[in-house]
C-alpha cells in the first residue's frame, strides 16, 4: 500500500514571521499562508481565501525570519501533520503544514528587482542555499537570465532542447 502525504501551496504571508529556538538551540518559527480561493462561495459569507497554519523548521526557519514577511508571496512544500495539547478548557488538536521547503515567489515590500527572488530554502539540505544575510541575489548576475519587457521580467529564463528531457 502506498502512503503519500504531500502538500504544495502558493499564498501570502499573514503576518510578520517570529523566529524562535527550541531548548537545543534548533530554530523554529510558525506562520500562516492566505492562499484565495478560485470560486466565491455560494452562500456569500465574503471569506474568497483559506488560512493554512505552517511550521518551519532549522534553516526554512531562519530564511523565512531573515528574508520574508507579511504580504510576501511564497511557495511551501511540505507535509499535513496533526497534533494535540491540553489547554485550559481541554485537548486542542491542530493541523498544520511541515514545510520542507520554502522559496520567495515576491515580495509585497519591493519593487522592480527584489533581493529575495531567487533564494530558495530546504531544511534537509546540509547547508544554507539561500547564502547570509550580506549576501544578495541579482538576477543580471545569473547567466540563464534574459531581460524581457513584460510582467515576468523578474524570472530567469534557461533555453531547455528536447534531448535535454528525461521523456518525449
Amino acid at each position: 500500500m502506498i502512503n503519500i502525504n504531500s502538500v504544495t501551496l502558493v499564498g501570502r504571508i499573514t503576518k510578520d514571521i517570529e523566529l524562535r529556538k527550541t531548548s537545543s538551540n534548533t530554530s523554529v518559527c510558525n506562520f500562516t499562508v492566505a492562499i484565495d480561493r478560485r470560486f466565491q462561495s455560494q452562500q456569500g459569507n465574503g471569506q474568497s481565501a483559506d488560512f493554512i497554519n505552517c511550521i518551519a523548521w532549522r534553516q526554512s526557519a531562519d530564511f523565512l525570519a531573515s528574508y520574508a514577511g507579511k504580504g510576501t508571496v511564497v511557495g511551501v512544500e511540505g507535509r499535513i501533520q496533526t497534533r494535540s495539547y491540553d489547554g485550559q478548557n481541554g485537548k486542542v488538536y491542530v493541523t498544520e503544514v511541515v514545510a520542507d521547503n520554502v522559496q520567495i515567489i515576491s515580495n509585497r515590500n519591493q519593487a522592480g528587482t527584489s533581493a529575495n527572488n531567487g533564494y530558495s530554502s530546504n531544511s534537509y539540505a546540509s547547508n544554507n542555499t539561500y547564502g547570509n544575510a550580506n549576501q544578495t541575489f541579482t538576477p543580471s548576475a545569473d547567466p540563464g537570465y534574459e531581460s524581457m519587457d513584460d510582467e515576468f521580467s523578474n524570472t530567469p529564463s534557461y533555453d531547455i532542447s528536447s534531448d535535454d528531457l528525461p521523456f518525449y
